[in-house]
């Protein structure tokens, strides 16, 4: 009974660890609770495994944490918020791209821009980064466009 009380604190607390990183990183899959509960119960297996094989509990945190945010590392919210603040800075002052980023997310341009790319925890370390934050750059131009949202220093007439 004591043993079951105490997987329940670690799951949870795993859990509250993914919650906390995905609403930073990824809010556009905070609901997603049977993916959280999912990989919480992975990332709490391979705690328990390696405290088994006698790691300390600080690798054993350490591997546990590589499980639960392994593809997580590449956020699309944290590229979007990237591009909004270094190349909209002038029309969107904090906190605009925070509050734009997820509406943003939802878009159908700005999801097929991101799926010409294979998304991977170490994509934005590589040469097609550029292209695409340059494709998404483009995209958010031509969405507030089409939607006569004024940017500063366009032209009238």
């Amino acid at each position: 009974m004591i043993m079951k009380q105490n997987n329940k604190q670690e799951l949870s607390y795993f859990r509250l660890k993914l919650r906390s990183y995905m609403g930073e990183h990824h809010p556009e899959r905070l609901q997603d609770m049977e993916f959280i509960t999912a990989r919480a119960d992975l990332a709490l297996t391979a705690y328990c495994d390696a405290v088994a094989q006698g790691f300390t509990h600080p690798e054993a945190e350490s591997m546990a944490s590589e499980v639960l945010y392994q593809g997580l590392h590449f956020s699309k919210y944290d590229t979007l918020i990237s591009v909004l603040e270094n190349e909209f800075e002038r029309e969107l002052p904090a906190p605009l791209p925070e509050k734009l980023a997820p509406i943003l997310l939802s878009n159908k341009a700005i999801q097929a821009t991101f799926d010409k790319f294979g998304l991977t925890d170490e994509f934005a370390a590589i040469e097609q980064y550029v292209r695409l934050y340059t494709e998404l750059t483009g995209t958010i131009v031509l969405i507030m466009e089409s939607n006569n949202l004024a940017t500063v220093g366009q032209a009238d007439g």
